[in-house]
């Protein structure tokens, strides 16, 4: 192909990306210190999907306060040794020519559980074993998760605050773009569903008090950062009768692009443990094509794995964006491959000078 949409550069505000193929954020619960600050695993990861060719690498999910991790081994960026350790990424990943950006989260009633990975067992970590009490819009328990205690307003004001102020750590590290998690059934999610808020008050009833959490969330950052480039992470379904949904999902991207988002990274699921989601090649593409008829662009992920699917993706207008996940797990390098597959211009300048020897 002469000219891939995939290896086109996008622009979001004042930032350039150099490509549309993207990292997306993959937790990988290992700050064994449980401090929340980045070391070493997190520069060879992150450091080796930006050699790959990626145009945007994706740190997880870091939470904005303590109580706001998934896991005790969770990133976070609330304090300054966390912002100077995130500083050292942001210098590792631009060395290597892509942009970094960092997934901004709170988890909810989903938070202070075991890691996910091989070794530990399920479920949460009780308070008297290194874990905490969680919070979420309602007192309704994730399946067999430890029961949250509901935010009262004040406590709400304080997420509110602690996203912004977790925004400003990451424009001082030199991070290029902050997303803020409203998906996946974290605590912002939480409040979007009306299967785990059943608040009375301005947070809750309907979609604009459900929203409100998240609007206020992107409003404070972009009052405080006019162009920093902003990112939303939603779940555009359930995947169960009565939850937030695609058609939902599309009236808050109009309400976002009034408050200052530039792009909907649209994913789904995670609020409901026994959900039927429908899992198979590009299964949630549609619900970035719906969302994308819209105001704003979208990226689109899950399980997209070759490069004439992502190419097709963009070429028929459902995203303007691919995020890859488990792929780049499996290879850092796919989009330096990809590149060369479709015969991009720029595959030769993806590729670093000590692996010219590599056949992509």
């Amino acid at each position: 192909m002469a000219d891939p949409q995939l290896f086109r550069p996008i622009r979001l505000r004042d930032l350039e990306l150099r490509n549309r193929v993207w990292v997306a954020p993959m937790c990988q619960y290992s700050v064994a210190e449980e401090d929340g600050v980045p070391r070493d695993w997190h520069v060879q990861h992150l450091g080796g999907l930006a050699r790959g060719g990626a145009g945007l690498v994706m740190a997880e999910a870091t939470a904005v306060v303590p109580e706001g991790r998934i896991s005790p081994r969770d990133l976070g960026l609330w304090n300054a040794a966390q912002t100077a350790a995130f500083a050292r990424l942001a210098d590792v990943v631009h060395a290597h020519g892509a942009r970094f950006g960092v997934q901004l989260a709170h988890a909810g009633r989903k938070a202070s559980t075991q890691p996910w990975l091989p070794g530990f067992s399920e479920g949460s970590v009780a308070v008297g074993s290194g874990g905490w009490e969680t919070l979420a819009p309602s007192p309704i328990p994730f399946g067999d998760l430890a029961t949250p205690r509901a935010l009262d307003a004040e406590g709400v004001s304080r997420v509110v605050l602690a996203f912004a102020e977790a925004a400003d750590r990451a424009v001082e590290a030199g991070i290029d773009l902050v997303e803020v998690h409203a998906a996946h059934g974290y605590l912002i999610h939480e409040f979007l569903s009306p299967l785990s808020n059943r608040r009375d008050d301005a947070y809750g009833g309907d979609l604009a008090g459900r929203a409100r959490l998240l609007r206020d969330v992107v409003r404070a950052i972009r009052s405080r950062h006019p162009r920093l480039p902003l990112v939303v992470r939603l779940s555009a379904t359930e995947w169960v009768a009565g939850g937030f949904d695609v058609e939902e999902a599309a009236v808050v991207s109009e309400w976002l692009a009034e408050d200052g988002a530039d792009l909907l990274d649209v994913s789904s699921g995670g609020n409901v443990p026994d959900a039927r989601i429908p899992v198979g090649p590009s299964y949630q593409v549609a619900l970035a094509e719906r969302v994308g008829r819209g105001p704003l662009p979208v990226s689109a992920v899950g399980l997209i794995t070759s490069a004439a699917q992502a190419e097709g993706i963009l070429a028929t207008g459902q995203a303007d964006v691919v995020s890859l996940g488990r792929p780049l797990l499996a290879d850092p390098h796919l989009p330096i491959r990809w590149a060369h597959e479709l015969r991009a211009a720029t595959a030769e300048e993806l590729v670093p000078p000590q692996y010219r020897r590599a056949r992509f």
